[in-house]
């Protein structure tokens, strides 16, 4: 066994770079027949598994929006002012924590599949935990922090283990990963709106906990090293996180933040909207459908060119979509049918946007040798993160007192104005990387 120059370029320290030291091996042993990279069953059960484990943990934290628009309605929460801020923890603090996350997995490598399981467990525990609520701010530190913190637990190790199983095709690969949440947030919405009419949030969020465990605790199983980690092999030093303070990284995270601020609005608050101009809410939870569904085409799509342009063009691409369905189509949107055009075109556009994440881990590590691709991700999901807890409590700022209504034409004028327009200028500032490029400041 050896190291592959294109490992060797990434910078990652990986379970292989202790394998093969003389010092460290165990029970690994070089005659050892290691699955092929970027192929092969094993590869493509670990993708599969990591796909289903996206579309449940991330695709029920996606479908949000069901919810905000049930507990919005309902007496018992309808009053309250924190209702958005469930959903934006439930997202937020998933990405915010990876660092921590990803930090003691390095560290520990040999507990990533206790850990995942362990995950499983615990955002079981918060759903069965969140069906006892009384007040929002149960749902917050149920359905919202203790969820996240399981889910995140649960995901990591998919992330972390991603380059040992794919390198030419890391790209596609995390494109495929990430489209998971996109199917989960196309079925979820469709069972929990009519679990929610029928049974109400207690029993709905009780069967789903149930559901949870059963689908995912296999795929434990499945979320498993190439390489086998040695039983005596030493603890790696600290990540080297110099790579933070370079113009390159600083710049690619300023825009991933800024636009994160908000990514997650439409998602939260479409069904509300759609609720407002006369929907059903059957056809509420279409919106949520329409634009996850897109999202499993525009991930898909932009982690296959990923692996070919320039990330700052593909970043452009999504920027420009996204920019023109908000301000052209969500913005003149006041009946049902281009709302549903607006939901298609923000999901394959502003949907697409993580996936663009490996070509900024590439650039960052080409800049800073020094630097672990799976520390420039987690770091750049910690900005994400940030983004999305901060977008929630705004929102609320941004939407008090509907204003605009009434003095401005079409959706601005719908009391949703302030929030469509917000959401508008912070996806044009997330496509600030392609202006820098062009500066020549990256």
């Amino acid at each position: 066994m050896e190291v592959t120059g294109s490992q060797a370029e990434k910078g990652a320290l990986t379970p292989l770079d202790g394998a093969i030291d003389n010092t460290n091996v165990s029970r690994v042993h070089y005659n050892t027949q290691l699955s092929p990279m970027d192929g092969g069953v094993n590869a493509w059960l670990f993708l599969a598994a990591c796909f289903v484990m996206e579309a449940l943990v991330w695709g029920f934290a996606f479908t949000y929006g069901v919810f905000q628009a049930y507990y919005s309605d309902i007496p018992q929460f309808k009053d309250s002012g924190n209702i958005a801020v469930i959903g934006t923890c439930a997202m937020g603090i998933m990405y915010l924590d990876l660092p921590l996350v990803f930090a003691a997995y390095r560290q520990w490598p040999k507990y990533q599949r206790f850990g995942c399981g362990l995950g499983v467990l615990l955002m079981c525990a918060a759903l069965g935990l969140s069906s006892l609520a009384t007040s929002t701010n149960h749902l917050i530190v149920t359905q919202g922090i203790f969820y996240a913190l399981g889910g995140s637990i649960a995901y990591a190790p998919c992330i972390l283990l991603m380059e040992e199983w794919f390198d030419r095709r890391k790209g596609l690969a995390f494109g495929v990963m990430w489209a998971g949440t996109g199917i989960g947030g196309v079925v979820l919405p469709i069972v929990m709106e009519q679990l929610l009419g029928r049974y109400g949030f207690r029993i709905t969020l009780r069967g789903f906990a149930v559901v949870l465990f059963i689908l995912t605790a296999p795929l434990v199983y499945f979320v498993k090293p190439r390489v086998p980690v040695a039983d005596t092999q030493s603890s790696p030093p600290p990540p080297n996180l110099r790579f933070i303070f370079t113009s390159t990284f600083a710049l690619f995270e300023f825009c991933n933040t800024v636009e994160a601020l908000g990514f997650f609005l439409p998602s939260i608050y479409l069904p509300t909207y759609a609720g407002m101009i006369g929907a059903s809410t059957s056809l509420q939870a279409l919106t949520l459908i329409l634009f996850n569904l897109a999202s499993v085409v525009g991930c898909v799509l932009m982690g296959a060119i990923i692996d070919k342009f320039d990330v700052t063009l593909c970043i452009l691409v999504s920027t420009v979509g996204s920019s023109i369905g908000i301000f052209l189509i969500w913005g003149f949107s006041m009946s049902l049918p281009p709302l549903f055009i607006f939901a298609v075109v923000y999901g394959l556009f502003a949907g697409s946007y993580t996936s663009t994440w490996p070509g900024i881990m590439r650039d960052v590590v080409r800049k800073q040798p020094s630097a672990e691709s799976s520390m420039v991700f987690a770091c750049l999901a910690a900005g994400r993160g940030v983004g999305n807890l901060v977008s929630g409590p705004l929102s609320e700022a941004l939407l008090k007192g509907m204003p605009w209504e009434g003095n401005a034409g079409y959706g601005y004028g719908s009391g949703y104005g302030s929030l469509i327009v917000f959401t508008g200028v912070t996806g044009v500032v997330g496509g600030g990387s392609y202006i820098a490029r062009r500066m020549k400041w990256l």
